[in-house]
């Protein structure tokens, strides 16, 4: 692409003027069909691969989108990363499977709130043997033993919303600075590894740094 002037754009211009090129024809779909909604719809100029998220009572936030596992021992894993809406329930098989491959075996039980408790979910989890924290379909049950497993379960579940508060109040993750997709993947990561470390005992970190 040059100037009239006969200059070439830099690269970094040529690629700010794709984006507004493509925002204008997005807009401009959008008033001609008389329409809010478009795929891959472009929001930002300086990060055109975000993409509006709708969150609960807020009507959409923007950012990364990104699912955390915790084992047994409170350490996070990533189990999917993405800049696109998703239904988190998909990403539930994929994530014990990953947890075989680590360790040889299926869980005993996963802890998961109710978006994660889908039918396809519940039989995939009956199958492999493994118990899915309640409420279960149906009716409840009134089994005094099922309702302390119920509320052991929650407490437990637990750990991973204080993960998220830890990270996002200490460690940067809910203010991420960066702006290229690789660059916000690697501070995404690097918040869960700082994060995790208050998962290690105190005389964990004694002993290795002796």
């Amino acid at each position: 692409m040059f100037l009239s002037d006969g200059y070439a754009l830099s690269s970094r211009l040529i690629d700010q003027y794709l984006v507004i090129k493509e925002l204008y024809t997005q807009q401009k779909y959008l008033f001609d069909h008389k329409t809010h909604t478009i795929d891959n719809r472009i929001i930002s100029l300086s990060q055109p691969f975000l993409r509006p998220i709708v969150r609960g009572k807020a009507k959409a936030e923007f950012g990364t989108k990104f699912d955390v596992s915790l084992d047994t021992q409170g350490f996070a894993r990533i189990e999917k990363l993405s800049f696109d809406a998703y239904n988190e329930s998909t990403v539930l098989k994929k994530a014990i499977e990953n947890y075989k491959q680590r360790t040889g075996f299926y869980p005993e039980r996963i802890l998961v709130n109710q978006i994660y408790r889908t039918r396809e979910n519940r039989a995939y989890c009956k199958k492999q043997g493994i118990r899915m924290s309640d409420p279960k379909l149906g009716r409840p049950s009134e089994e005094p033993g099922d309702k302390k497993i119920a509320k052991q379960d929650n407490v437990d579940r637990m750990e991973v919303e204080r993960f998220f508060s830890l990270g996002k109040r200490c460690n940067g993750m809910g203010l991420i600075m960066t702006k290229l997709p690789e660059t916000m993947r690697t501070s995404i990561a690097l918040s869960v590894v700082v994060t995790n470390r208050f998962a290690i005992p105190t005389c964990t970190f004694f002993l290795y740094f002796v």
